[in-house]
């Protein structure tokens, strides 16, 4: 039930403390400009410790693959989120989702953090980029990236992942994060039930229908109730009434905010998230703390034990569909198609497609484009003019991007 990030793992701890999960954090890599065989050598060596463990379960590693294997060096970066929204082209989408599930596994890894499903209701949220927009049904009909990333589930709500070309998806973040007051990140959102359903909920619904195996709740609040705690939409509507079989996954250091200041009663924040319903939570450090704390409230009788069974039932439901108990190893079978020449025309295509003009000229009878094809020069400036990095945006090598132009196969 706990997740690491790989900066504070060794063998040993994930084996004495049977750490069934790790991740990166934006930025967190083996090293820097690290290749293919760079990740999976890691992964392998972090795996091992997990199969030495008392039981022997094999690890789940988790990255956020939000637009493209961003996290990588060399990797495809393809539009962010609202990018695509603008394509309205949910094939295309699904063609990036198995794109970026390639490049994922080229580096042994086998979880992303994807797709982000927010609707973004206020254009000064900070992470609108995040969202496909501010329609709930286009949001919904972008969902098919989880086919893409996934494969095609059977559409029984049953977490599927077809093969060892594809990853276990993550819709994130539950609910409701695009629609705080003033676009506040991670705020109140301020509506009644049946605008939630209206505007947040239906790109869960589908998500689930089509399979993803996992969901990440959000720092936000619901009417004042942080989402973390929020046992009637975590358990009672997205586990029982959806039929969601996957496992519900914490946001970073997620349940230490349901407390302001954050972590300031932890034992109230792991009582009140677990008893929420969440499956795995992302610690992402002090993970003693957090299973002396889990244990003492279990051997208490405050958390049932039906409630861990529940939660390791869920996990071991992913790790079993993704086949780890069979194949735990990363290999280097996929290792050529990261950044690939096929993964960079299709980048170039969603960005061709993604292209929003507002408006041509000062009017119809003098328009600005096309532009004449005898121009001699053009003049592109401003910071962006002539640097991947800031083309390419946030979560891009690490969490807030970067400057600069040698670090990724990016077409923008």
């Amino acid at each position: 039930m706990v997740q690491l990030d790989r900066a504070i793992a060794t063998p040993d701890i994930l084996k004495n403390y049977s750490i069934g999960s790790l991740l990166s954090g934006g930025g967190s890599v083996p090293k820097p400009q690290a290749t293919p065989e760079d990740w999976i050598g890691m992964i392998n060596w972090f795996q091992n410790g997990s199969l030495s463990s008392r039981l022997g379960i094999p690890l789940i590693y988790g990255i956020d693959a939000v637009h493209g294997h961003n996290n990588v060096y060399k990797a495809t970066v393809f539009p962010h989120n609202i990018g695509l929204g603008a394509t309205r082209d949910p094939n295309l989408v699904k063609r990036i989702g198995a794109a970026t599930a390639l490049e994922v596994r080229a580096t042994g890894i086998n979880y992303v953090f994807a797709p982000c499903i927010a609707v973004c209701r206020d254009p000064r949220w900070g992470r609108c980029y995040e969202s496909y927009g501010e329609d709930p049904m286009l949001v919904r009909d972008m969902t098919e990236i989880i086919s893409g990333l996934q494969g095609d589930a059977p559409k029984n709500g049953v977490p599927y992942i077809s093969g060892k070309d594809k990853v276990a998806a993550c819709a994130k973040h539950f609910v409701g994060d695009g629609g705080t007051t003033r676009g506040i990140n991670e705020n109140n959102t301020v509506i009644d039930y049946r605008g939630l359903m209206r505007i947040h909920m239906p790109a869960y619904l589908l998500s689930v229908i089509k399979g993803v195996s996992t969901i990440m709740v959000s720092y936000s609040s619901w009417n004042g109730q942080k989402m973390h705690a929020n046992h009637d939409l975590v358990t009672n509507l997205l586990k029982n009434t959806f039929k969601f079989r996957g496992f519900v996954i914490s946001d970073w250091q997620g349940i230490d905010k349901i407390t302001s200041p954050s972590h300031a009663n932890y034992t109230y924040s792991v009582l009140e998230g677990i008893s929420a319903g969440i499956d795995m939570v992302m610690v992402p450090y002090n993970y003693t703390e957090f299973i002396g704390i889990l244990t003492d409230l279990v051997n208490k009788n405050v958390i049932p034990m039906s409630r861990i069974d529940d939660a390791v039932r869920r996990i071991l439901r992913v790790k079993f569909t993704l086949g780890l108990f069979e194949d735990p190893w990363a290999d280097q079978v996929f290792t050529d198609r990261l950044g690939s020449q096929a993964h960079r025309d299709l980048a170039r295509e969603a960005v061709r497609k993604s292209l929003v003009l507002l408006k041509n000229g000062e009017n119809a009878d003098a328009p600005l484009l096309p532009l004449p094809k005898n121009a001699g020069r053009i003049l592109v400036a401003g910071t962006h003019a002539s640097n991947l990095g800031y083309q390419c945006g946030g979560w891009t090598i690490t969490w807030q991007g970067v400057n600069g132009n040698n670090y990724t196969a990016c077409r923008y």
